[in-house]
């Protein structure tokens, strides 16, 4: 049969989805320059580091900043 849920136990953690650059170009609709022209002024969110030079946006980021760019 199913287990017990244990109210006491710690919800589990979500861990965040994330995209590469070719993603988030597609998804918002702009290109490489202008995306990181943006970061630079403040208007657009900055992506984690994955090392070395290897980068990518946290997907929730990104959907939040298109839903405020929407309204």
């Amino acid at each position: 049969m199913g287990e017990a849920i244990d109210p006491a136990a710690p919800e589990p953690r979500k861990v965040p989805r994330l995209i590469r650059l070719p993603e988030v170009k597609h998804r918002v609709g702009l290109g490489r320059s202008t995306i990181y022209r943006w970061m630079a002024e403040g208007r657009f969110p900055k992506p984690v580091q994955l090392g070395g030079y290897a980068v990518a946006w946290v997907e929730e980021d990104v959907e939040n900043w298109i839903e405020t760019v929407r309204s």
